[in-house]
């Protein structure tokens, strides 16, 4: 595997982006991955990791780069005030110009993981951009929201452009299971392709490992799932590493 951190600038700021590649020429399918609400941290950079393990390019860019990736607990909360859908979409914008512009990638192919803001996210880039093939959503939380002027992603479920795979935990506040079934019932009703599961005992971040609410089995389950999803959708990727990592 390849790892590296680029750069692009957007909005007259400089985003980093965290790269991961398999071995070898490709051209490989591309996927971006939506950061938690921590930046791209820890757990971000393992989720992408474990994309390029599987085959693809995973890039994760720091959707926080005009306000700088919180050190804090009160610095994440401070940016939630800033937050804004219309720099996100920019933001997904610049990943895939820069991916455009590597000789490894298949951006005929691209796709969207995301995990807690990072779902929400992905959600959104289905509705709002129409490149990607697939996107699968992580317990994202406040897909009902606004951020800005734009309006919630829930509320675009019309304009979803490709399949979309969730998984949500069954103990979860943010996103409520009653809230998914909501919406997975909404893009039922408009035609949209799509598959939501819930995780019994899962809580919000149910695959972090490192804390009393990780789930191993919900874990390797869910990833497999997700692997199985982009392979069908994406194709071109080995899928034969799907246990969960950490």
């Amino acid at each position: 595997m390849k790892i590296a951190w680029e750069t692009v600038t957007i909005d007259q700021s400089p985003m980093g982006l965290y790269l991961c590649q398999p071995e070898g020429t490709g051209p490989f399918p591309a996927i971006i991955v939506g950061q938690n609400q921590d930046g791209v941290a820890a757990f971000t950079q393992e989720m992408t990791r474990r994309i390029a393990e599987a085959g693809y390019i995973g890039i994760a860019p720091q959707f926080y780069h005009r306000e700088g990736e919180p050190k804090t607990p009160e610095d994440t909360a401070n940016i939630k005030n800033t937050r804004r859908d219309v720099n996100v979409i920019n933001d997904i914008h610049a990943t895939i110009n820069f991916l455009k512009g590597c000789a490894t990638a298949d951006t005929s192919r691209l796709g969207v993981v995301g995990f807690c803001m990072g779902g929400r996210i992905a959600f959104l880039a289905a509705a709002a951009c129409d490149v990607f093939k697939a996107t699968v959503d992580f317990y994202g939380g406040g897909t009902y929201q606004q951020w800005g002027d734009r309006p919630a992603p829930a509320m675009l479920a019309a304009q979803v452009s490709c399949p979309v795979q969730g998984h949500f935990g069954d103990l979860d506040k943010n996103p409520p299971p009653d809230e998914m079934r909501r919406l997975g019932a909404e893009l039922t009703k408009l035609g949209k392709p799509h598959e939501f599961f819930y995780y019994a005992d899962a809580q919000h971040g149910f695959n972090r490992s490192g804390w009393k609410g990780y789930r191993p089995e919900a874990d390797a389950t869910s990833w497999a799932r997700t692997l199985e999803f982009f392979a069908k959708h994406l194709g071109g990727a080995t899928t034969s590493k799907v246990a969960a990592a950490g």
